[in-house]
């Protein structure tokens, strides 16, 4: 983000909702670097650009899914916020298995949903009730069954601790905390929920309730 400028990117096929997010972003501060109806024709357009959030709608009128569509987007390295009725939890499931980083309803206030465009521009996990809904409604959610120590290393660790200073907390060689950690992700690859960074294993620690909504995930990946 250059100066501390959040740079958006709108998909939506409902000319209103793009105008009405493109004045809102602008009011906050944001440069819109697009918005496009469809997440083809944004990528297209960006034509190499940047953007730090793509607010995405989950269902288009061109017929496209939204796991091709959440992938699109994150290809061009921006972060997704899906911008969606909330009453589509199967979508919005979708979404966030596809990766992205949160949810926010079309009925939210204004100031909310600028809030969330900040939040997961930041690398923030957006926890909220409508991510909580989604994987509550999934019958094929499986957590991860972590141990006692794992999970006080994960708590730790996704709560931006280098690892080093997670084994120091407790009273742990490094290579015994680096150890906890691959085993952690080993777990979490069998139960169908890879985290192989340290957002990922911050958003599985906050699915997992774990940890609760945090409103960073700093810290360096290797301690």
């Amino acid at each position: 983000m250059p100066g501390g400028r959040v740079r958006v990117g709108i998909v939506d096929d409902h000319e209103s909702v793009r105008l009405g997010l493109q004045a809102a972003c602008e009011d906050a501060g944001f440069e819109v670097v697009l918005a496009a109806a469809t997440a083809c024709e944004l990528v297209r357009g960006l034509d190499g650009r940047v953007c730090d959030v793509i607010v995405l709608d989950l269902s288009l009128g061109d017929g496209s899914v939204v796991t091709d569509n959440v992938k699109l987007v994150q290809g061009t390295g921006a972060a997704v916020l899906v911008h969606s009725i909330a009453d589509r939890v199967a979508l919005v499931r979708e979404a966030l298995a596809a990766g992205a980083a949160g949810v926010i309803p079309k009925s939210s206030p204004t100031t909310t949903v600028m809030a969330a465009v900040a939040s997961v521009a930041r690398g923030d996990v957006l926890n909220n009730l409508e991510w909580a809904s989604a994987i509550d409604a999934d019958a094929d959610f499986a957590k991860a069954q972590l141990g006692r120590r794992e999970r006080d290393v994960l708590h730790l660790y996704a709560s931006g601790l280098p690892l080093k200073m997670v084994a120091m907390q407790l009273g742990i060689a490094h290579s015994t905390a680096r150890e906890y950690l691959d085993r952690i992700r080993v777990k979490y690859v069998e139960v169908g929920r890879p985290a192989p960074t340290k957002v990922d294993l911050l958003r599985r620690a906050v699915e997992d309730g774990i940890l609760p909504g945090l409103d960073t995930a700093g810290g360096d990946e290797n301690g």
